[in-house]
């Protein structure tokens, strides 16, 4: 009986010679091939985790690259993702094949490339503080029943631009469209310690010396803007009890943007007697958590430790 060999010939090679490839993208693509060509829908599928796994380890890295600054070289890229460098090696090359990363002829250091920077452009067409602040202005409301604003810098200061009431809301003579005060309000305060702008700066001082014996007593009488400003920064928010509106009481904390400037204010408010206006009450961290959500809605980050 004569016995006939089947031809191999166009037959695809197997996932181990694929795999050989450099670039981290194409890892998975010789077993799923060759699945395929079996028939198999179990292996096949393995194949299309295994390259969805593959995409996303490769957005981590670009992602981390893009954390520590958008510039870093392969072996501080590594720790930073917790990955061989051997890995993130393979990674990077697809990534410098689809222009979103580059490397540094001389360091050697990979850097984001073009495409990566039209992406980010793309982004920041988009970052509105006062959309990324609406949800949380929402989950405020609902959570605790408060009145809630966003405010932006304006050219007469702190600007109201979105304002949310709950079903049974406190009498304030504030709406859309009011400017708060520098010095007396939550809001104005958080402007005045985290925006370095001459321009806020004026508007504290002229309000200063307009301020009656009552309003300056409440503030330190040898440097009343300049110990404001750093209580400020140390609490990265601002509270105020009867200071702007009497009977009310206020929790404000910043909304940054992507490069770290201060863009907006989240400020919650309710009646001095049952609203606990402590940065460190409920209130107080949920106002300081929603600010960090708009943020990072807005591309902001937290900066690294000095030492990563």
């Amino acid at each position: 009986m004569t016995t006939s060999k089947r031809s191999t010939a166009g037959r695809p090679r197997s996932g181990a010679a694929l795999s050989r490839q450099s670039g981290g993208f194409n890892e998975v693509a010789g077993q799923e091939a060759a699945d395929a060509v079996d028939g198999n829908d179990a292996p096949r599928e393995r194949g299309r985790r295994q390259r969805v796994q593959s995409a996303e380890t490769g957005m981590v890295v670009l992602k981390g690259l893009a954390r520590l600054g958008g510039r870093a070289s392969l072996t501080l890229l590594a720790l930073h993702v917790q990955q061989s460098p051997a890995k993130v090696h393979r990674y990077l090359m697809s990534l410098v094949e689809e222009g979103l990363v580059a490397q540094d002829a001389d360091s050697q250091h990979y850097y984001l490339g073009l495409e990566a920077m039209l992406i980010g452009v793309a982004a920041m067409r988009q970052a509105d503080p006062v959309r990324a602040a609406e949800p949380a202005l929402v989950r405020l409301r609902e959570a605790f029943d408060v009145t809630c604003f966003i405010a932006v810098m304006g050219n007469k200061g702190p600007t109201i631009v979105r304002f949310e009431e709950p079903g049974l809301p406190v009498t304030i003579n504030v709406r859309i469209g009011s400017v708060m005060s520098v010095l007396w309000s939550a809001a104005g305060r958080v402007f005045l310690g985290l925006l370095d702008d001459p321009q806020v700066q004026a508007m504290a001082e002229s309000e200063w010396a307009h301020a009656s014996a009552e309003h300056r007593a409440q503030l330190d009488p040898a440097d009343p803007i300049g110990t404001l400003r750093a209580s400020v920064r140390a609490a990265q928010g601002a509270c105020v009890r009867d200071t702007n509106l009497t009977g009310i009481s206020a929790i404000a904390a910043p909304v940054f943007n992507y490069d770290g400037r201060l863009v907006g204010v989240i400020t919650a408010l309710g009646a001095t007697g049952g609203f606990d206006a402590r940065m460190d009450s409920p209130i107080g961290e949920a106002v300081r958590r929603e600010a960090m959500a708009a943020s990072h809605a807005l591309g902001y980050r937290p900066p690294l430790p000095a030492s990563a």
